[in-house]
């Protein structure tokens, strides 16, 4: 077909990836924005607990799958989160 992309035509690793990539980095700008600002509030710490363990399943299935994409791209995301959940503990107003 002309002026279309079939997926079968992209490689499932780049797909893969890429998925991979952008999940993985998208939670960076809050990452980010908490350090600077060392402002939690809008934060909800049960929501990045979930969210890690979630990412840890899939760190596991990929094991088990033997997946380097799925495994590389979920273990960076545990990790962005872990540092986002110390900090939310760091950061969070005493009162609270």
């Amino acid at each position: 077909m002309i002026g279309k992309i079939s997926i079968s035509m992209i490689d499932e690793n780049i797909l893969g990836i890429a998925a991979g990539t952008l999940t993985s980095v998208s939670m960076l700008p809050q990452l980010i924005k908490v350090i600077r600002e060392k402002n939690v509030d809008d934060l909800s710490w049960i929501m990045i607990l979930v969210l890690i363990l979630g990412l840890s399943l899939w760190v596991w299935y990929g094991f088990l799958k033997n997946e380097l994409p799925i495994i590389f791209s979920n273990a960076f995301a545990v990790l962005v989160n872990l540092t986002l959940l110390i900090c939310y503990f760091l950061y969070k107003k005493k009162s609270d």
